[in-house]
């Protein structure tokens, strides 16, 4: 059984699904980062920034994967 995307739609355009799981995913990470700010993540890393994008694209693929 195939499962359809459900797009957004906004006026008359259609937005991939891709988008609005990657805007839930930036709204969760931005969430996340004071916390992870209190506890220190980014001193654990030589390049803070990299592990930040990682965490990102993690949060991602596990929204993906969960619709």
């Amino acid at each position: 059984m195939i499962q359809g995307f459900r797009e957004l739609v906004v006026g008359d355009v259609l937005i991939a699904p891709f988008v609005t799981q990657a805007a839930a995913a930036l709204i969760l990470f931005l969430l996340l980062r004071p916390l992870l700010a209190r506890i220190g993540f980014e001193r654990l890393f030589s390049a803070a920034p990299a592990a930040l994008l990682c965490l990102y694209v993690i949060i991602v693929a596990m929204i993906v994967a969960i619709t």
